[in-house]
């Protein structure tokens, strides 16, 4: 199918009017390593919140009656030691409501909700073996989306795109084969590219967080290579058409980062020692 002016047009309107609007506001400190980025946020903070804790709750509820969440000492461990550096953030978030909770299941999965509600799957820890390094590497990493607001961002992106869409397809006549393919260009031109954009935001302001609170960050490095040996993603699979960057991305932009925030990591040795 040949891309008309039509469409072309729709495909514009949409990505320049949400760009154009797209530097307002920044929820984390402007000087923190990964969070220069002014942010697009129309959502409230407190719906995205609430819808937020709500499916926590749901998640959790169902993890207690099927008895799967469980104590978990080295998790206790790790985010005793970085919730407390939140402040550096964002300052707000020293208020929030913090809690960790670990769940026994085969997943290579952990994650981090608005206000601060954090959940580590055992499968994670055990099948990657995790040190205490790595695990702070996650765990930093998705706490990082919760003070980036990031869930709240991609709502708001899609708010934008999804009205721009509809009214610009009726505004312009585009037919449904045209309408489609607007939808598809506005994915993969807009929409997975700001995904990969928070992925890579989260990895540097979770290596900080894991760095002042004490934690190797050549750890985070580790990790990323161990899930993309367990996922059996060496850094093949198309970077384009992924809402994350692909493991040698990821690794690299890691690894370029490390020696800025190894000031954090000897200070917090010191003052341990």
């Amino acid at each position: 199918m040949s891309l008309n002016f039509r469409t072309l047009g729709i495909i514009s309107a949409v990505t320049l009017s949400t760009l154009s609007i797209s530097g307002c506001v920044s929820t984390t400190n402007s000087g923190t390593l990964g969070a220069e980025r002014k942010q697009f946020l129309i959502m409230p903070a407190a719906q995205w919140e609430q819808q937020s804790l709500t499916a926590y709750s749901e998640i959790i509820g169902a993890a207690k009656n099927q008895r799967k969440v469980v104590s978990n000492a080295q998790v206790n461990r790790v985010t005793k030691r970085l919730i407390p550096l939140v402040g550096h953030f964002r300052a707000d978030s020293a208020n929030w409501k913090w809690e960790v909770n670990t769940v026994r299941s085969d997943e290579l999965n952990a994650f981090c909700v608005a206000g601060g509600k954090i959940v580590v799957y055992t499968g994670l820890i055990e099948k990657l073996k995790l040190t205490d390094d790595e695990l702070a590497a996650i765990i930093g990493h998705e706490m990082a989306h919760a003070l980036r607001e990031h869930g709240r961002e991609r709502a708001s992106m899609s708010l934008v795109t999804n009205l721009g869409l509809k009214y610009g397809a009726s505004a312009l006549g585009l037919s449904g084969t045209e309408y489609q393919f607007a939808e598809l260009a506005t994915k993969y031109g807009l929409t997975l590219p700001n995904s990969r954009k928070h992925e890579n935001e989260a990895d540097l302001v979770g290596l900080e967080i894991m760095a002042r609170a004490g934690y190797n960050p050549n750890a985070a490095v580790v990790v990323w290579r161990k899930m993309a040996e367990a996922t059996n993603n060496k850094g093949k699979t198309s970077e384009f058409l992924s809402t994350h960057p692909a493991p040698v991305s990821r690794i690299e932009s890691i690894q370029k980062t490390i020696p800025q925030v190894m000031p954090y990591y000897n200070a917090a040795k010191v003052k341990k020692s």
